[in-house]
């Protein structure tokens, strides 16, 4: 596994190199329609790469988090998802706890970012807590947890702030040369003439693909390194219909993300963006489709790799390979566990699960709760003015 964790490592180098390389090229041609020169725009480009890339190594997940609204929460906040988090943190090897956060969204989704195992977090989403059992959640975390176990989230967050400034970057300057930047230039550049005019026509068209492109080398990123974290998934909980079951129910709702970030996208379990009111679709830029997923991960008839690859195999038909050799040599034999039965303890029922994610989410928002001697529970907003308030059930007056 760790000559995997090593070939990510290489392949996020090449990678990184790629997307600064299409950087350079918005570079040069910002250079021969502003400065008259291609070496004054690629030293600004080099500029902005530099600084972008310290940008993404250490601040791209507090960037991700604050852009998604996630908040982040303690053992105290939500035994059950922490509990599972250090489970999925024991199976999967990882030495630090990673940090855990909720996102305040009916939407069901999660991912992890970080620059590393030691800096790492965990966020999920308030309607994937309520609506998922605990074989589910597990399955969903321990997918997240392989992303930080196999370095993928360094690579992820990098090239997600490198996206984000070319596709700036390029809407800016595109706009700038249509708005009166190349009419300016043709008209102080004397006998330039058409060559000119061609370079300049050229770096227009780049800078209109340069976006396109770049996001094509990020979501191809993101689809060869879901079978492995599904893969990894399955080994660490050793029930892969738990995570099969998840994809389904994210798969099948309908509920928009309303914090969703194009640059953000390939970092969740499935692609957040759908049309209203419409299922998530297996035609996703990001990913590889939920249907597919799920079928490779029904079909394992152990939690192993060598499993996983049979699965992805069967699937397939054609054969192929879903696990690099170097993962699956020396694997062995790993069985699947029962079910855990939903209503004992640490995995509550639906109704329970409602109650506890909005308690959880009325915390996070400083509501203050009272307790009525009647059962009932009010709410009382941060903002309040009052300094007392009457249950509307039993007529108690309660002081705020």
């Amino acid at each position: 596994m760790w000559e995997q964790i090593r070939s990510n490592r290489i392949k996020s180098i090449f990678l990184v190199a790629a997307m600064a390389g299409v950087l350079l090229v918005i570079g040069f041609f910002i250079g021969m329609a502003f400065f008259g020169n291609p070496l004054a725009g690629l030293i600004v480009a080099l500029i902005i790469w530099g600084i972008m890339s310290l940008v993404a190594y250490f601040q791209g997940d507090n960037i991700f988090l604050s852009i998604s609204k996630a908040r982040k929460i303690e053992r105290d906040d939500n035994p059950r998802l922490y509990n599972i988090v250090e489970e999925m943190k024991i199976a999967s090897g990882l030495a630090h706890m990673p940090d855990i956060y909720i996102i305040d969204d009916p939407a069901m989704n999660a991912f992890a970012t970080g620059r590393n195992p030691e800096k790492a977090a965990v966020a999920v989403t308030s309607g994937l807590l309520q609506k998922l059992n605990r074989d589910e959640l597990q399955g969903v975390i321990g997918h997240e947890m392989a992303h930080i176990n196999n370095r993928d989230v360094l690579l992820m967050t990098m090239c997600g702030v490198l996206l984000g400034a070319i596709v700036m970057i390029s809407w800016y300057v595109t706009h700038m040369l249509f708005w009166g930047g190349m009419s300016g230039r043709r008209g102080s550049g004397g006998g330039g003439g058409q060559a000119q005019i061609i370079l300049l026509l050229v770096g227009i068209v780049l800078m209109i693909l340069a976006p396109i492109l770049a996001q094509l080398i990020y979501f191809a990123i993101s689809r060869k390194r879901e079978y492995l974290a599904d893969a990894s998934s399955a080994q660490y909980t050793r029930y892969p219909e738990g995570l099969a079951s998840a994809l389904e129910k994210l798969g099948g709702s309908t509920a928009q993300l309303q914090t969703a970030n194009k640059a953000l996208a390939p970092m969740y379990i499935t692609n957040p963006f759908r049309k209203k009111g419409m299922a998530a679709s297996d035609l996703s830029s990001t990913h590889p489709p939920i249907s597919e997923r799920v079928r490779i991960l029904r079909s394992m008839g152990g939690a192993s790799f060598a499993d996983y690859n049979n699965a992805y195999a069967s699937v397939h038909q054609s054969g192929g390979s879903a696990i690099p050799a170097s993962a699956l040599a020396g694997t062995g034999a790993i069985g699947l566990r029962a079910a855990s039965s939903e209503g004992a303890v640490g995995n509550p029922g639906k109704l329970e699960r409602t109650r506890e994610v909005s308690d959880l989410m009325w915390r996070k928002n400083n509501y203050k709760t009272i307790n009525c001697g009647c059962g009932t529970k009010l709410r009382v907003p941060p903002n309040v003015k009052k300094f007392t308030i009457k249950c509307p059930h039993c007529g108690t007056t309660h002081t705020v």
